[in-house]
C-alpha cells in the first residue's frame, strides 16, 4: 500500500501541474473516504491544499469526526454550514410546487439529499476558484460502480483518485496513512437522514461488492442488486447525452 500510495501522490502532483493550478480542495465528511483522500492531498501539496466541511442538516458527530481527521493530518480547513442556504433554495423549490398541486413527497426527499450533494460541489468549486485548486473526489470502486454517488455532487469532481480502490482497499490506505481508528471503524453514511447507513439503503454490504468486482462468487440476490444498480447508474458515469448529427 505504501507504493500505491506513493503512486497516487505522484499522479495528484502530475495532474495538478498539467492543469496548470495551484492544488487540491477536498470536501471532509468525517468518513473514511475523504479522509483517505484527505491525507493523500495533504502529502501531495503540505501548502497548497485545503480541507473543507459542510455540515448541512447533518449529525454534529459527523462534523466532529471530520475536524478529527484535518487534526490528524495536519490539513488547512474552512467550516461553511450549507443549512441555512439548503432551506431557503429547497423550501421555494417545495412550496413552488406545492401551489400548483405537483409536489411529490417521497421524490422529494431524495431532491433533498441530492441537493445537499449539489450545494457541497458547488462550494468546493467556489472554494476552488478562490485558491486556483482542482477539486478532489472522494468516490470509491463500489460506490462508482454502482452508481451509489449523486450525478453533479459528489460525482461531480476534477478528480477520484480512489476509483480503482475497494472499500476494503480504501481501509487498507487509510492504516497506512494513518487515519484515526474511529474513522475506519465508523459505519459508511452519507449523512442524509438520522439513522442512513450506506448498506442499508443499498441493500447489500461493501464486502460483498468488493468481492464482486474481484471476480469472487457472491450470493445471487446480492449480484442481482449490484447488477441492477450498475445498469440504472450508466448515466451518472457518462457525460451529458448527445444527440449525433443529423
Amino acid at each position: 500500500m505504501e507504493d500505491k500510495i506513493d503512486k497516487l501522490v505522484k499522479w495528484l502532483q502530475q495532474q495538478v501541474q498539467e492543469a496548470n493550478v495551484n492544488g487540491l480542495v477536498v470536501g471532509v465528511s468525517g468518513g473514511i473516504d475523504s479522509a483517505v483522500v484527505a491525507y493523500l492531498a495533504k502529502r501531495a501539496f503540505p501548502n497548497d491544499c485545503i480541507g473543507v466541511i459542510m455540515p448541512c442538516k447533518s449529525n454534529p458527530k459527523d462534523q466532529e469526526d471530520a475536524m478529527r481527521v484535518i487534526n490528524s493530518c495536519n490539513l488547512k480547513s474552512i467550516t461553511i454550514d450549507l443549512t441555512e442556504t439548503h432551506n431557503v433554495l429547497f423550501s421555494n423549490i417545495e412550496n413552488r410546487l406545492s401551489e400548483i398541486n405537483e409536489w411529490n413527497e417521497n421524490n422529494g426527499k431524495l431532491g433533498d439529499a441530492n441537493t445537499r450533494a449539489r450545494l457541497r460541489m458547488t462550494t468546493l468549486y467556489a472554494v476552488g476558484n478562490n485558491y486556483n485548486y482542482l477539486v478532489c473526489g472522494t468516490d470509491n470502486a463500489a460506490e462508482w460502480h454502482t452508481g451509489y454517488f449523486t450525478k453533479y455532487g459528489d460525482g461531480g469532481v476534477d478528480l477520484v483518485p480512489l476509483v480503482n480502490f475497494t472499500k476494503g482497499e480504501v481501509r487498507q490506505l487509510a492504516r497506512v496513512l494513518g487515519v484515526p481508528t474511529e474513522i475506519i471503524e465508523k459505519a459508511p453514511s452519507a449523512g442524509l437522514w438520522e439513522g442512513q447507513t450506506d448498506e442499508t439503503e443499498m441493500g447489500t454490504t461493501y464486502d460483498i461488492i468488493d468481492k464482486f468486482l474481484k471476480g469472487e462468487e457472491i450470493p445471487e440476490k446480492d449480484k442481482v442488486i449490484i447488477d441492477r444498480m450498475h445498469t440504472r447508474s450508466e448515466h451518472k458515469r457518462r457525460l451529458a447525452a448527445a444527440p449525433p448529427k443529423f
